[in-house]
């Protein structure tokens, strides 16, 4: 988990510094002007933060409210991707979760600061403040997508209402997703919503040079092949040697998932257990790339869906993990 503490204060830091200690990935920005050891000291705040709001999963502001809610306006986007945003006061009494307190764990951040340093959490979401469990809040427990977030919404609503919210989930999700849902009901509107687990391991290979957008075509023909959205990617994997490609890396990043990198060690332990390729192991080593990389960067608990869909120099692998909710 990516973390930003944002101080304007020589007192902020400080307290700042605490919260680092108990979260150690942290990174503490601080005023330049304040020479702070063990922070990354800034020329202007609002110039670092515009810089930075989207490299972080998590961010702290230790300021007052008002400041933090200007400051980041313009930076805000949608509750699906925007990072988590708590405010702590100087005094280290109190922290808010402002922002993304469900898909971001904003909530769930503030209380883990409870914990570690006794600040009194201040949650205003009305599902956590109930007792009663958010949509949004489940797609995150289940570490998956939501297809949307206004029907997700008017769920939410009718369960803040107390009103009667069947959850059909799969025990075994890798192996009975149903593509048909039969509602049997005397209401006449009933709100519905689709969450996505992430439990695709998608394996790429490719020759030299090819573009994302080649890929990502190529990914979505497959994926659709299937009935599988791109939302229930889990990450990308592809061979060491394939780690500097250009293609890959932007692929990955637009989608916002891991790129894994497998060495060819750990393929050439496997690889009998793939269709391999004369030719690609006289070229790098290794008789097969995505099928061996999906399986190897998975959990290695479930089925290929896909072994390998072939186009113009492209292969795409797809491994889907066995998907059980347990209870946390």
């Amino acid at each position: 988990m990516r973390i930003a503490i944002w101080t304007v204060t020589r007192g902020a830091v400080a307290s700042a510094l605490k919260i680092k200690e108990k979260n150690p990935e942290a990174d503490v920005y601080s005023l330049k002007k304040f020479s702070i050891k063990d922070s990354i000291e800034m020329d202007d705040f609002t110039g670092a933060l515009n810089s930075n709001f989207e490299n972080y999963d998590v961010h702290i502001f230790i300021m007052a409210t008002g400041i933090v809610v200007r400051k980041i306006a313009n930076l805000l986007k949608s509750k699906d991707v925007d990072p988590a945003v708590l405010v702590v006061d100087e005094g280290m009494r109190f922290v808010i979760s402002l922002l993304s307190g469900h898909l971001g764990g904003a909530n769930d951040f503030a209380r883990v600061l409870n914990e570690q340093l006794g600040l009194v959490p201040i949650i205003t979401t009305s599902s956590d403040v109930t007792g009663k469990i958010a949509v949004d809040t489940l797609s995150q427990k289940l570490d998956s997508d939501l297809k949307s977030l206004e029907a997700a919404k008017k769920v939410t609503a009718l369960i803040v209402d107390g009103k009667n919210v069947e959850l059909q989930l799969p025990e075994n999700i890798c192996t009975e997703n149903p593509e048909g849902v039969v509602i049997v009901s005397n209401r006449e509107k009933i709100e519905t919503v689709q969450i996505f687990p992430r439990n695709l391991v998608i394996g790429l290979g490719s020759r030299r040079g090819i573009l994302k957008e080649q890929i990502y075509e190529f990914l979505i023909e497959t994926l659709k092949k299937h009935n599988l959205s791109y939302k229930s990617i889990k990450h990308f994997a592809t061979v060491d040697l394939k780690a500097d490609e250009i293609g890959m890396i932007e692929l990955a990043k637009d989608l916002k998932k891991e790129l894994k990198i497998v060495s060819r060690d750990e393929i050439l332990k496997v690889e009998n257990m793939f269709e391999g390729s004369d030719f690609v192991k006289k070229e790098i080593g290794v008789r097969a790339v995505s099928e061996p990389c999906a399986y190897l960067s998975s959990s290695k608990d479930g089925k290929f869906i896909e072994m390998k869909a072939k186009k113009d120099g492209m292969t795409i692998s797809i491994y889907e993990e066995r998907f059980i909710y347990e209870k946390r």
